[in-house]
């Protein structure tokens, strides 16, 4: 089921730019090509170039992550919130093994990439915690947003090849849930997928046997005991210098 994204003024400081914004720029015949001046907070307007530039390298490897098949389909959670941050580099002061993720957008229907369409991720550090639900991600209480934190939640918009790409670090792990990246698609002011993206065991394990994920013991859901995975959503994985590169397509 799909729904309207409310729009909202830009974060207008510094250049930052806020979704609602963002979404209102790339919606219509309009696209956004190496810039877009959106208004901002202060009624004036920022220049920003939110669209991934990506190197034919990388849209090459597309070829084995994933189809044109309809993307699943999955809940959204309840540590959403729009972080109005439209960026690349999510990462903040979190530490973790570098994961650069990299998105393909196509049109389901005729297999065609689509340009200037939004994705919004976010997920737990290494430690398990969101950032906004600090608290209810520990246990503790608060049903709602608890602080004001925004570290590894994000958007991109994507380019000509219906690519967009993020620098983050590979998720941990809490309680009732294998490990997981969140996800929304926006295609013209509307949402058009929330799904969410998983991981291959044997990578994970490897992962967690180095710092700081091997401070974080007793995990006890993984990908066959949750029953929200989906093997349709694992990731295609390759490891790089410094961490490794996920790769997936989102077929809307």
């Amino acid at each position: 089921m799909t729904r309207p994204v409310s729009r909202r003024a830009a974060l207008g400081a510094f250049g930052g730019v806020g979704l609602g914004a963002l979404l209102t720029a790339c919606s219509g015949s309009d696209s956004v090509t190496d810039s877009a001046n959106v208004p901002t907070a202060t009624g004036t307007t920022a220049t920003v170039s939110p669209q991934t530039t990506s190197s034919p390298e990388l849209a090459a490897l597309f070829g084995e992550a994933g189809t044109c098949t309809l993307t699943k389909e999955e809940t959204e959670g309840p540590y959403y919130f729009d972080v109005d941050s439209i960026r690349s580099d999510i990462r903040e002061d979190r530490e973790g093994t570098p994961l650069r993720l990299a998105v393909r957008v196509q049109n389901a229907d005729v297999c065609t990439p689509i340009a200037n369409a939004v994705v919004d991720i976010w997920h737990c550090d290494a430690g398990g915690l969101y950032s906004g639900f600090e608290s209810a991600s520990q246990g503790g209480p608060g049903g709602g947003k608890t602080d004001e934190e925004t570290y590894l939640r994000g958007a991109q918009v994507t380019n000509k090849d219906g690519i967009v790409e993020f620098l983050t670090v590979y998720p941990g792990w809490y309680r009732g849930r294998t490990v997981h990246i969140h996800a929304k698609l926006h295609v013209d002011k509307e949402t058009v997928l929330t799904t969410q993206m998983f991981f291959d065991e044997d990578l994970t394990a490897k992962v967690y046997q180095a710092a700081p994920y091997a401070s974080h013991t007793g995990r006890e859901t993984f990908n066959d005991d949750d029953g929200i995975f989906d093997a349709s959503l694992i990731l295609t994985m390759r490891e790089q210098e410094d961490g490794y590169l996920g790769l997936t397509t989102f077929a809307a």
